[in-house]
């Protein structure tokens, strides 16, 4: 077989950059041994600002511009829905919490994004004496349905391996690079948290962030917004929400804990008052990086080997971006953003 590009991961950044090459008439195929949750458990915003100190997310404007669409065609491709647009309101804790919002809401980056009109409570199950504000342009992908259809989607058409990658046997000469019986002109690790078994790229300060979500049953709480607090209340339809999600630094397995089941519950009764039932829990370790920028580039020595991962808890937003950098690096010598470049860490 010969293809252009190899593709090792099948998460956002994989399909991000599958979804690059096809727009160019670029032949692949994509190795995923399922062995990486993080996309899979993704909550699946996308929300430009971050909701802790009400700061932007970096290059917010430009990575919503080249998400929406691409997962508008996937939409199309896969005939499914993908992107469900719902409002992101924070709850505030207190009058200080209020004056913060208003005082950042003229500042750049964050302007065309928090509403200054501050949203009344009218949900009794909800407690949030302070109100709430809303960030405008929000949404959320159906991250787990989109893998699924696309893994799909490569097998009917016979681009997708599900064995594990061998890095042993990948051999690199001056005219591209040989896998087993697939000769190639590049390839691209995108691999999650995988990275760290990856002997080309485990150098590389990927640090990795477990985290855990629950899904819950919950007929009586009729929230119709995602509500960000202590912990996120994503709603799915049918009164099921997703809660989420920990930050976990030393465990790096995807099993999930008791202990973190019930640190989600404990802060999710800190400010609600209803009854639900706990059906489902599941844990996945983010690709995170210690500045919190992604890893994209070029290996250092070998010219065809690429890494594009680092996408930490936003890979919603950030794929695409990274994707379409990384594809106008190798096949228009376009330099990449400096912020993103792998390089940075040699």
């Amino acid at each position: 077989m010969k293809v252009d590009y190899i593709i090792v991961g099948c998460g956002l950044a994989g399909i991000s950059f599958a979804e690059k090459l096809k727009s160019n008439n670029k032949s692949f195929v994509v190795f995923d041994d399922n062995s990486q949750q993080s996309s899979i458990v993704a909550g699946g915003l996308y929300n430009p600002v971050t909701l802790k100190r009400f700061t932007p997310v970096w290059k917010s404007e430009k990575q919503l511009d080249l998400a929406l669409p691409v997962y508008q065609k996937l939409e199309k491709d896969l005939k499914i829905q993908l992107d469900y647009k719902i409002a992101v309101k924070r709850r505030f804790a207190s009058i200080e919490e209020q004056n913060d919002w208003f005082s950042r809401s003229d500042r750049p980056g964050l302007k065309p994004f928090l509403n200054t009109t501050l949203s009344e409570n009218n949900n009794p199950k909800i407690k949030a004496e302070f109100k709430l504000g809303e960030v405008l342009q929000t949404g959320r992908i159906d991250t787990k349905l989109l893998i699924k259809k696309y893994r799909q989607a490569l097998s009917k058409n016979e681009l997708f391996i599900t064995n594990r990658f061998d890095y042993d046997k990948l051999i690199m000469d001056d005219n591209g690079i040989q896998y087993k019986n697939i000769r190639a002109k590049h390839i691209i690790f995108a691999e999650g948290f995988g990275v760290k078994r990856n002997p080309f790229f485990n150098q590389l300060p990927l640090q990795g962030s477990k985290g855990q979500l629950l899904t819950i049953h919950a007929p009586d709480l009729n929230l119709d917004y995602v509500l960000k607090s202590s912990v996120f209340i994503i709603p799915l339809g049918d009164n099921m929400y997703r809660i989420g999600a920990t930050y976990e630094q030393n465990d790096k397995t995807n099993k999930t804990t008791q202990e973190a089941k019930e640190l989600l519950l404990n802060r999710l009764k800190t400010f609600t008052d209803f009854d639900f039932e706990v059906v489902n829990h599941v844990a996945g370790v983010r690709p995170t990086v210690k500045d919190r920028k992604p890893l994209v580039g070029r290996h250092q020595t070998h010219n065809n080997v690429y890494v594009l991962n680092g996408m930490g808890s936003r890979g919603v937003m950030i794929a695409p971006y990274i994707a379409n950098q990384l594809y106008n690096c190798i096949e228009n010598n376009t330099p990449l953003d400096s912020e993103i470049d792998c390089s940075r860490f040699n």
